[in-house]
């Protein structure tokens, strides 16, 4: 009666274990069957078609952004610094006055030069006068005073001599004829021979006056060329006055500033550096393949790692002739517009520049790229009759706000764009 109970419980135990056994060997294929059954995991997507669009031809390579003037700016005369008006990382405008060198020296210097300008017009007033001239009066001889007089005594004498030749004639023919004693003639004789003594006196006398004349003149030309001086001298002292004042030579900005108040400057010192970066220039380094599609006047798109959703366009500007013979490469510059101040000399840029030719490229909406850290790789899932086709693709450049697939898909393919991270190939999809 034991016995039989007993192997009755075992009997039962054995079939219980059984049966559990095998509800859950069916539990886990009804799981797997799930997962596999595509009805059962339908992934809602929203989607978009892949489009084939023209690219242009384009030189990639990388630059540094540098100002398009840089400015050294140092004082024309030396001295101490008066005053300072600007700061490192102030906007200056072409013009402005940075700094003041002390000008009381200069001051006096124009002060000295003015009082030796006065001198020089007292003396050329004072040589005037001796010659009778006005102020800027013209020098003729014979107008002269002294000159004057002299040349009258002259012909008074020249008239004195003629009557005394025709006296002396007259009785010199008497005193042949019998009708006038020789003493007599005598007489007229000495008073001719007076008479042209006196005639070549006053000639002499005036040639002596007209000499003096016109070194009176010269003295008036030589305080005249003192007053040139003077007058050169006085500009001076007012250049060197405004040489004092430090001006910015274009507008830009100042990147530094290594001088203070007090401090002794020369013509070799610098006060300020200002760079202009309106536009401002990419220096982009280009292999020399590349070189002969790079011309004056083309298009550069330009990416900067500071601002990751902005572009910068601008154009090529010059192209160094030599090329680097380590890098194999020659640097190209660019201007771009910069009003904003965005661009900092010094960054790094990403440059693309435009050449000729192009052809077709495959765009996709960036939300239909994902990017799997798993396998550092990028995928974009095809759908295809409803169901997920998972395609790995290499990326190429942005445009807008699609990104160009440089393999891995084909145009109006169709793409998902939502719900990336649920998908994998062979998914059930509903758009």
């Amino acid at each position: 009666m034991w016995k039989e109970s007993l192997t009755s419980l075992v009997c039962a135990g054995v079939l219980l274990s059984a049966s559990c056994g095998s509800t859950s060997s069916n539990d886990r294929r009804g799981n797997n069957s799930n997962a596999e059954n595509p009805q059962a995991a339908v992934i809602s997507v929203t989607t978009a078609k892949t489009e084939s669009r023209d690219i242009a031809a384009v030189i990639q390579a990388t630059g540094s952004v540098t100002a398009d003037e840089t400015s050294d700016v140092a004082p024309k005369t030396a001295g101490k610094i008066a005053n300072l008006s600007v700061n490192a990382g102030q906007f200056v405008s072409g013009g402005a006055v940075i700094a003041r060198v002390d000008d009381r020296d200069a001051k006096l210097q124009l002060a000295s030069a003015q009082a030796a300008l006065k001198r020089s017009k007292v003396s050329v007033a004072q040589a005037e006068a001796r010659l009778g001239l006005g102020p800027n009066g013209k020098f003729t001889a014979s107008n002269i005073p002294e000159v004057r007089a002299a040349n009258a005594n002259y012909e008074q004498t020249l008239a004195e001599l003629k009557q005394a030749e025709a006296n002396e004639k007259r009785y010199r023919e008497l005193t042949e004829s019998g009708d006038v004693a020789m003493m007599t003639y005598e007489t007229y004789r000495t008073q001719r021979d007076t008479a042209r003594t006196r005639a070549n006196a006053a000639r002499q006398q005036l040639e002596v006056t007209i000499n003096t004349a016109k070194q009176s003149n010269q003295a008036i030309a030589a305080a005249n060329a003192d007053v040139e001086s003077a007058m050169t001298q006085v500009a001076d002292a007012q250049q060197a006055i405004v040489d004092t004042v430090i001006r910015a030579p274009f507008s830009g900005f100042v990147s530094n500033r290594p001088v203070a108040v007090g401090e002794y400057v020369s013509s070799a010192s610098v006060v300020a550096t200002i760079l202009r970066t309106n536009p401002i220039k990419i220096q982009i380094q280009v292999a020399e393949a590349d070189l002969p599609y790079v011309v004056l006047g083309r298009g550069v798109s330009v990416l900067i790692d500071a601002y990751k959703d902005r572009k910068f366009a601008g154009t090529v500007t010059s192209v160094n002739p030599a090329v680097d013979p380590v890098s194999r490469s020659a640097i190209v510059e660019a201007s771009i517009e910069n009003g904003d101040n965005a661009l900092r000399p010094g960054m790094f840029a990403t440059v693309r520049i435009n050449k000729e030719g192009g052809g077709k490229g495959i765009f996709v909406p960036k939300a239909a790229v994902y990017n799997d850290q798993a396998t550092q790789s990028y995928r974009v899932f095809v759908i295809v009759e409803g169901v997920a086709k998972l395609r790995v693709v290499q990326l190429g450049p942005e445009e807008g706000s699609s990104l160009q697939i440089m393999n891995g898909l084909n145009a109006d393919e169709v793409v998902a764009t939502s719900n990336l991270d649920q998908l994998y190939e062979g998914a059930k999809v509903a758009a």
